[in-house]
């Protein structure tokens, strides 16, 4: 049984994945701002969303908290990559140019969605996607991973992907980063000396996971198949098609467009806040 949030009448696809070096992961959260906004007041049909980021490192709220953070994130930019803190719930992830970031955006006007389906659905999607390599993808937490939680995605116990959900105004983000190449222990190792300079041996009120970069992997590690972003967006688009739904392509309206510039300037001075000491 199709999940009844995948059985869509029509799909808005809005693909950012091939935006090059230069796309701002802030941009990313405002635009999913943007679009949960516009989907919640039925100014747009569902969307889904396709986004990379190269060399960025996603903090999360309780991550901005680390007694040393400001040692732990030039550590980070020594190391080559950008720092922001998103407004979704979760902990550090790593964004690079293996990992291709999914939202499908719900509107929530006709009756609320249980926190619960909303991963549900993310997790069909991509057991879907990925069917024809008969592995079979779990949804738990695993611990050791990054920003674990109860709906990792792994195989074989390895995490390749997390999800985190946000809702605005009408309209539910389902966010997903799926680490499709390269070295899902290298990118867990980065994570691993953040914390270990972010906190320095001391103990916190809020506990941090402890990495163990053994426990994750992409899934070109996994299914030892040599993946691209291009070959999993086509995934992606056919697994969506083979749900009876029609695909439609496009970019933010011009309404979409002035909405944005508030949310870029809400999460810019999120951001301003919460590096303060950087």
């Amino acid at each position: 049984m199709v999940h009844e949030l995948l059985q869509q009448a029509k799909w808005r696809i809005i693909d950012q994945s091939n935006f090059g070096p230069m796309f701002d992961a802030k941009q990313s959260f405002a635009i999913d701002d943007t679009l949960c906004t516009s989907v919640g007041t039925g100014q747009s049909d569902t969307v889904v969303r396709t986004w990379v980021h190269y060399n960025t490192v996603v903090l999360g709220i309780q991550d901005a908290k680390l007694p040393y953070l400001h040692e732990a994130v030039s550590f980070l930019k020594t190391q080559g990559y950008h720092v922001i803190v998103r407004n979704s719930g979760g902990l550090a992830v790593v964004l690079d140019e293996g990992v291709l970031n999914i939202s499908l955006i719900f509107p929530e006007t006709t009756k609320a969605i249980d926190i619960n389906q909303g991963y549900e659905a993310m997790w069909q999607l991509i057991q879907a996607m990925f069917s024809a390599y008969n592995k079979t993808i779990e949804a738990r937490e695993i611990v050791g991973s990054y920003c674990p939680g109860s709906y990792d995605l792994s195989i074989a116990g390895k995490k390749f992907a997390g999800i985190s959900q946000r809702r605005v105004r009408g309209g539910v983000a389902v966010q997903i980063y799926l680490c499709i190449n390269g070295s899902g222990s290298a990118r867990a190792e980065l994570i691993r000396q953040f914390y270990e300079l972010g906190l320095k041996g001391e103990t916190t009120k809020f506990v941090y996971p402890t990495i163990v970069p053994s426990t994750m992997a992409s899934l070109s590690e996994l299914l030892n198949e040599d993946l691209t972003i291009p070959s999993v967006m086509l995934l992606l688009l056919r697994t969506l098609q083979s749900f009876g739904g029609e695909l439609y392509s496009s970019a933010l309206t011009g309404e979409e467009l002035s909405l944005y510039e508030y949310y870029w300037d809400r999460i810019v001075k999120r951001n301003e806040k919460a590096l303060m000491t950087q």
